[in-house]
């Protein structure tokens, strides 16, 4: 479904396997056996445990894609095993082998024919060891991954608060052969090539091609390195030889610089044009080594109170935020799942991506937020961690044009001296590897004195009026008190929304829900969204909003909202069925795509005589009937887009309500069908509408 609508391939993962002839990259992910730890310290038992049954399966795999879902603080953290038994033949004699695992949660152990051959910390970022020493040619050789999903202080997350870290081999594995001399697959798990682009415009570019290369022999050699840029049409535009002497001592690095006259601009999701750099390795005139990147040519340029630039143009930033598990699966997807849930984030018409609190990169045309998984809480452990995954994030997405940012932390406090001294290390080691790129940090305190804010470029604050805390209108007045005193800030408004069970639905609703209850209407998500959304779009101010979140999400700590381990604020339900009615609010006001769309059709059960009917319609004022009889009275809700009748009577029994639009000569209709008998109340405690905890841990 997504391939009819994108043009341009899926980069998953901060990092894609190479379209190459010089390199073999071959799937790794069938033929594995996995089984749960941890073992015994005893040796005799540790070794019948080893012994025994093991479970056949297919990476990506999870052993928690059930348990981490369905109740609360109830799921499986610890080992597990992977082996697998794979034939190597004498064919590779002379040649450099390589794993390449692109993601396992979270702390991994890769063992070859009993030899450890590397450890990585970390759940979300891929990583790459060579493997050729270790392995018996013209055998079969047995390969060890040991996976802990553990939360540990020194490694970020430092628990599973506001997220599970799911255990496991849950991305692809690939099995990479090169020659002696390459292209570097170990600078942290990179593609071994760094494009970077200076003095952007519509006239011309400056790019510059960064390659590593290591040789791996016991001699130097004398090779010749090309870059070549060509096209998205395939034409050779400029390319570049650069005979070299690759010397065994280090990885080492060579550079060529171009000036793309007249580029074609990489302009979001308007026209996401991208050229490729092809970076080859020759001896004696043979290629030996080649790697492909993508090149899409475009400047960013933020400005504090007016808003977000591309390409010198203000560019729209249509925020929602994305975790990528899904129910039954849990993080262990396809590429079938992914790019269904690409495909929903570009139906709902945003512009922009934050990838929340792990790293996910594609180049749809969207603008994407990068983050390394620094959140919730801090331990004092996990500097050296943080700054290693970060690292890893900026390296492995260097090349992709989408991102505009890196994101350091999510709402980490105390002690407030180390978390601010952390944040500032981590921005001068972004600027370090990527002084092109923004930084940013999130808060949720929502005042920009807070102690540990203001050490990075933007400033992120997470705001959940209404849920939280105060009222889903006090959104007005705080971003207007920051306009008026910190107006040389970046801001960006990094969360926002409430939760939904579909289950609950009321016409009764009050200016803020007690979180706290067990009641989460999806009616006071709807409401919440269209207030605070006419409030962003009315404010520049607020360079970027990113919705608290695009899909329902598994959080196994918590029990809220009647459903044990979730977070419920996804405008999409977390096994994809259901969207949610704040999913069409978003599409109605972003979307280019005609949206005729009658809410409330899930509050069937209706509790009022007299109600109010609403519309979403971008195409138009839309025409409504009540069992066949045209309401009047229509009027402008807080957008364009917003249509509402209010003092609609319904009869006793079924009630059909129609909505009629027509664009460029087509009809539009949109159905639903409410039902009331009687005049009914709601428990009084079930709408109990108080202000939630301030300081309430992110949604």
């Amino acid at each position: 479904m997504v391939k009819n609508m994108i043009v341009f391939l899926l980069l998953l993962l901060g990092a894609v396997m190479n379209d190459t002839s010089a390199r073999d990259v071959i799937s790794f992910n069938t033929g594995w056996q996995f089984k749960k730890g941890p073992f015994s310290t005893d040796p005799m038992r540790a070794s019948a445990q080893w012994d025994g049954k093991w479970e056949e399966v297919t990476i990506p795999h999870t052993w928690n894609a059930k348990d981490m879902q369905v109740k609360a603080d109830a799921f499986y953290e610890g080992v597990g095993y992977y082996r697998k038994k794979q034939f190597f033949g004498n064919e590779l004699a002379g040649k450099r082998v390589f794993l390449r695992f692109e993601g396992v949660g979270a702390c991994t152990e890769v063992y070859v024919n009993g030899k450890l051959v590397g450890t990585h910390k970390g759940g979300y970022s891929a990583f790459a060891f060579e493997i050729g020493t270790a392995l018996k040619l013209g055998a079969e050789n047995e390969i060890i991954v040991k996976a802990d999903n553990t939360a540990r202080p020194d490694v970020i997350p430092v628990n599973h608060s506001l997220f599970g870290v799911y255990g496991g081999i849950y991305r692809p594995v690939w099995l990479i052969t090169t020659e002696q001399n390459n292209i570097t697959v170990t600078d942290c798990a990179s593609p071994g090539v760094y494009i970077t682009q200076k003095n952007v415009s519509r006239r011309s570019a400056d790019i510059t091609v960064k390659v590593k290369l290591d040789n791996g022999s016991l001699a130097p050699a004398q090779l010749v390195l090309e870059n070549s840029i060509y096209t998205q049409e395939g034409k050779k535009v400029v390319s570049q030889r650069l005979p070299l002497e690759l010397t065994p001592q280090g990885t080492q690095s060579y550079v060529s610089t171009f000036k793309l006259k007249n580029p074609h601009l990489w302009q979001g999701r308007e026209d996401p044009y991208l050229y490729k750099v092809v970076s080859r390795l020759l001896a004696n005139g043979e290629v030996i080594d080649e790697v492909t990147q993508p090149l899409g040519v475009r400047h960013y340029e933020i400005v504090a109170g007016k808003g977000f630039y591309l390409n010198g143009e203000k560019y729209p930033m249509y925020g929602v935020t994305r975790h990528q598990d899904w129910w039954g699966l849990g993080s262990a997807l396809t590429n079938r799942e992914h790019d269904f849930d690409l495909a929903q984030i570009m139906d709902v018409g945003a512009t922009t991506v934050r990838f929340a609190h792990y790293q996910r990169c594609d180049t749809l045309g969207l603008i994407i937020w990068a983050e390394i998984p620094f959140v919730n809480r801090v331990t004092g452990y996990e500097s050296e961690n943080a700054q290693t995954q970060l690292r890893e994030l900026i390296r492995q997405s260097f090349n992709h044009p989408s991102i505009y940012v890196w994101g350091l932390h999510n709402e980490v406090y105390q002690p407030h001296e180390y978390t601010a001294s952390l944040t500032q290390s981590l921005h001068d080691l972004a600027k370090t590897e990527d002084p092109d790129r923004y930084t940013v940090a999130v808060n949720g305190y929502g005042h920009a004195n807070h102690p540990v804010n203001q050490n990075t470029d933007i400033q992120g604050m997470n705001r959940y009026f209404g849920w939280y805390e105060k009222k889903v209108q006090d959104i007005k007045p705080w971003v207007e008190g920051l306009e008026k005193d910190y107006p040389w800030q970046k801001l960006m408004l990094t969360e926002y929304g409430a939760d939904a069970n579909l289950d609950h639905q009321t016409e009764y609703l009050g200016d803020a829900l007690n979180w706290g209850k067990p009641y989460y209407p999806e009616t006071f998500q709807t409401k919440t969204h269209e207030y605070q959304w006419s409030v962003i779009a009315e404010h520049p101010y607020i360079i970027a909003s990113y919705l608290w979140n695009m899909f329902d999400f598994a959080v196994p700590m918590w029990s809220r909202g009647g459903v044990p381990a979730r977070n419920l604020k996804g405008l999409m339900t977390f096994d994809r069925k259901i969207k949610k009615d704040s999913y069409y609010w978003y599409k109605a006001n972003w979307s280019k795509s005609p949206v005729l769309y009658l809410t409330q059709r899930r509050n069937t059960d209706r509790e009022r005589k007299q109600t109010s009917v609403t519309v979403y319609s971008n195409i138009g004022t839309p025409k409504v009937y009540l069992n066949g009889k045209e309401l009047t009275g229509i009027r402008k809700g807080y957008t364009d887009v917003h249509y509402i009748f209010d003092q609609v009577t319904l009869e006793k029994g079924k009630n059909k309500i129609k909505a009629v639009a027509v664009y460029n000569g087509k009809e539009y209709v949109d159905e639903i069908e409410w039902d009331y008998q009687s005049e009914k109340k709601r428990d009084a405690d079930a709408h109990e509408n108080k202000n939630g905890s301030m300081n309430n841990p992110e949604g």
